[in-house]
């Protein structure tokens, strides 16, 4: 069963709302005005969009692929420009290999998709009664394409494939991830300032929700706090989770009953979206005066994020990251491996349009490092029955090595960081 905080993030990822007006917001809770930070945030360009279509083609010829058939998501909106959703009545992106792409959408959608999109004329519509494949095949049919193989990314829904395959028997369906990973892993000046954005607006939110933190607090409590932040500083598609005391040694929390009393843990891991692209920060804090044992393993986290960036090097496999992780917390009596108390998950994760993309600082990964790679960096340290600590702050390699969206904080006695 998912947990609470992939469904939330799910939520999150899937939000096609247009983006937030530029305004002063409230927040319910103080009645304080807290000012938007989306001035001079400039969208991506239609050029942009349109190069990453042309990208896409050449990586599809040289992947022996026809066509590409995209539902609403990340991949829709970072081709296209469109925002929208999944249903049970088809919308979808074709890309071929040569030619203008199309769309296909119900008839009465038309409007309001044609409303979304930033580029292209072709849009085929269908009637309720009708097969949305059959409207796929004609764009292939008028594209030239009548037969080949067809890619479709590993989100696609088993209706949608069958439903191709059906009204294309003469196509084979392959994966898509070639073509769509081969254009999104690597960002551009203008994603990664978007990206920077939103871990602005994120940070910016803790230093908020930190002053704010008091006894007796719940998690819905500080999570509202935070929601509140992030929105009211601009952020789109905001998620939160706080953890604590003892339910922070799990990665995904409890559902046990929490307050924050004196002395205890508290572990947030929280983002938010601008124009599509997404942050994840984690802050752990200790409500008081932390004890030895809690200012040791919070320093041992700290260290481990440094270890982290120390290897990720342009050309070294992302899997060394996470090898050079657990080797210096294997040296400080943590682990091997996955054992707990030690880091139960991998040390960071791709992330980008998507909150959890590829590649991943993971064991045994083996594709190399590359300028414009965006990562998580978070070792965290995890101590069943007692307490965890987490600190995430994400990264993206440049060709000198890698830079900080955020800089991890210096200490517990200020937990918060910088802007990188």
């Amino acid at each position: 069963m998912p947990s609470k905080r992939h469904l939330l993030k799910a939520a999150a990822l899937l939000a096609v709302a247009p983006a937030l007006p530029l305004r002063a917001a409230t927040s319910p809770a103080t009645g304080k005005k807290t000012e938007s930070l989306l001035a001079g945030v400039k969208p991506i360009s239609v050029s942009e969009r349109e190069a990453r279509v042309a990208r896409a083609q050449e990586l599809m010829a040289i992947n022996g692929i026809d066509a590409v058939v995209l539902e609403p998501g990340a991949a829709m909106l970072y081709f296209t420009g469109i925002r929208w959703w999944r249903s049970e009545r088809l919308t979808c992106v074709i890309i071929p290999r040569r030619g203008e792409l199309a769309v296909v959408t119900p008839f009465f959608e038309e409007p309001s998709v044609r409303e979304s999109m930033t580029f292209g004329e072709d849009v085929r519509t269908w009637h309720e009664h009708e097969s949305p494949f059959a409207r796929v095949a004609g764009v292939l049919k008028d594209r030239g394409i009548k037969a080949g193989a067809i890619g479709l990314e590993a989100s696609v829904r088993w209706f949608v494939a069958d439903g191709i395959r059906e009204a294309l028997p003469g196509f084979k369906l392959v994966s898509a991830d070639p073509v769509t990973r081969g254009c999104r892993m690597i960002k551009s000046p203008a994603e990664l300032a978007l990206m920077k954005k939103a871990n602005e607006i994120t940070l910016a939110a803790y230093g908020k929700v930190y002053k704010g933190l008091r006894p007796g607090m719940t998690p819905d409590d500080v999570n509202q706090m935070m929601r509140e932040a992030q929105t009211g500083l601009g952020g789109q598609g905001v998620w939160t989770m706080a953890l604590f005391g003892e339910a922070s040694a799990y990665p995904h929390g409890s559902e046990q009953p929490q307050q924050i009393r004196e002395g205890q843990i508290v572990l947030m891991d929280c983002g938010c979206s601008v124009e599509g692209y997404q942050s994840d920060i984690s802050r752990t804090f200790v409500y008081g005066e932390p004890s030895k044992k809690q200012q040791k393993i919070w320093n041992l986290v700290r260290e481990g994020q440094n270890v982290a960036f120390d290897a990720a090097r342009i050309g070294a496999p992302a899997g060394s990251v996470d090898d050079a992780v657990r080797a210096f917390y294997l040296k400080n009596g943590f682990g091997p491996d996955y054992r707990l108390p030690g880091l139960s998950h991998r040390t960071g994760h791709g992330i980008g349009m998507e909150g959890h993309e590829p590649v991943n600082f993971v064991r045994g990964e083996t594709t190399k490092l590359a300028p414009g790679m965006c990562f998580s960096n978070e070792p965290g340290l995890y101590l069943p029955g007692e307490f965890g600590v987490r600190i995430e702050d994400c990264l993206y390699m440049t060709e000198d090595g890698p830079a900080w969206f955020t800089e991890p904080p210096a200490s517990l006695a200020s937990p918060l960081g910088k802007l990188g």
